[in-house]
């Protein structure tokens, strides 16, 4: 078949046979976009998986179809022209040119259809995986550029790799940020270091705020005031940062907040004070069982004579009941993660009182519901501290009494 086809194109100008390769190719990239792409679109929109749907979306079929004729020009051109001719030469070249160019488009098209479903994976949404195609799409573009010069040129690719050796330093030097960049945007991608939408905070950089871009080179970080600041991609690699995704993929976000109790007011309850604290709900369990093992242990270790004295034996304080109100109080509230440690502790005794911190995890993790929840809880403790008889500490102000 191959000897007729050669025979019968051999009989004709070599124009026309190159003519005849032409309109083949056409023809064929013509059948290849009107009916054999429509087909796959078809197919595509009713299958369930997404791979197809991205490839057609982001045109890697439709540059595909450009192989055809590709293909059908290199098999025609040896029927046409005799190997040896110029014009034989150049074209072969053209088209060698045209199809690398080609399968870098589709190279191109496939990465950017792979990046595209795994985005849309609940799971590994926000992954930096920008950068990491990126790179491959860089590496497939050089690679890409050599061959186009070496079919330009004629020489082999291994001499133009040859050659590049002796440029490695000026190339290093000239792009320096951009290689830092390159191997660290690998980096962040391949440890999973930052995603999209990450609230992250750079203290050498004042950058606070949600990771809105990661390329190749940068990342983008779009700060609280709405204000963004662009950090080299080797910054994050080699400095300290803080990423909040664990806060938020842990479900608790820590409350640390401290009541500053005034050392004046602390004392030990009297039974009508102890009375009238039992009437609060929360309370009671605490001062049941308390109670109890206060009055056994006096009993056991104490004389009569010993009782008129406060300082002899254990007495409930009103500082110690309020920590276990505060306890037994965010216990009770549904918003505070259970599961996580829940803390009511006095910290060292300073200039402005006796600190009692408040160490607990809330379940909202974004900031407004977050805040809130945390100025209820505080507000709610503030006005219940004179039912123990304390008072918050609160700086003499420079006003004159009247």
């Amino acid at each position: 078949m191959k000897e007729i086809l050669h025979l019968l194109i051999a009989t004709i100008h070599p124009y026309r046979g190159l003519l005849i390769v032409a309109i083949a190719a056409i023809f064929s990239l013509f059948i290849s976009r009107k009916i054999f792409l429509p087909i796959f679109k078809h197919f595509a929109k009713r299958t369930k998986g997404q791979w197809d749907d991205m490839l057609v979306e982001y045109k890697a079929v439709d540059r595909f179809a450009h192989v055809v004729p590709a293909a059908i020009i290199a098999m025609g051109l040896p029927y046409a022209f005799p190997r040896t001719s110029e014009l034989y030469n150049l074209l072969y070249r053209a088209n060698n040119i045209y199809f690398i160019l080609v399968a870098y488009l589709v190279f191109d098209a496939v990465l950017s259809s792979i990046a595209a479903v795994i985005q849309l994976d609940q799971r590994k949404r926000g992954l930096p995986i920008q950068g990491l195609f990126q790179a491959f799409k860089l590496v497939g573009f050089i690679i890409c550029a050599i061959l186009v010069i070496s079919q330009v040129t004629e020489k082999s690719p291994l001499f133009l790799l040859s050659g590049l050796g002796a440029l490695t330093a000026v190339l290093m030097l000239v792009f320096k940020d951009t290689i830092l960049g390159f191997v660290a945007g690998i980096q962040i991608a391949t440890l999973d270091l930052i995603r999209t939408g990450d609230w992250i905070e750079v203290p050498k950089h004042n950058a606070d705020g949600e990771v809105v871009d990661v390329s190749l080179t940068s990342v983008r970080i779009r700060n609280w005031d709405n204000s963004i600041t662009s950090i080299p991609a080797y910054e994050l690699v080699s400095s300290s940062l803080k990423n909040w995704r664990g806060m938020s993929e842990s479900g608790g976000r820590r409350i640390q907040r401290a009541l500053f109790i005034d050392i004046q007011t602390i004392r030990f309850l009297s039974t009508e004070q102890i009375q009238e604290l039992q009437a609060i709900k929360l309370l009671r369990p605490y001062l049941e069982n308390k109670l109890h093992e206060i009055e056994y242990y006096n009993q056991k270790e104490l004389t009569p004579e010993d009782y008129d004295v406060l300082a002899n034996g254990h007495h409930l304080t009103n500082l110690i009941v309020f920590r276990a109100y505060c306890e037994a109080y965010l216990k009770s509230l549904p918003s505070i993660n259970q599961n996580m440690t829940i803390l009511v502790r006095q910290l060292q005794t300073g200039p402005e009182g006796q600190p009692i911190e408040i160490y607990a995890f809330s379940k909202e993790t974004e900031t407004v519901p977050y805040e809130i929840l945390q100025s209820d809880i505080f507000d709610h403790l503030i006005a219940v501290i004179p039912l123990f008889g304390l008072h918050l500490y609160q700086r003499p102000c420079g006003t004159p009494q009247k």
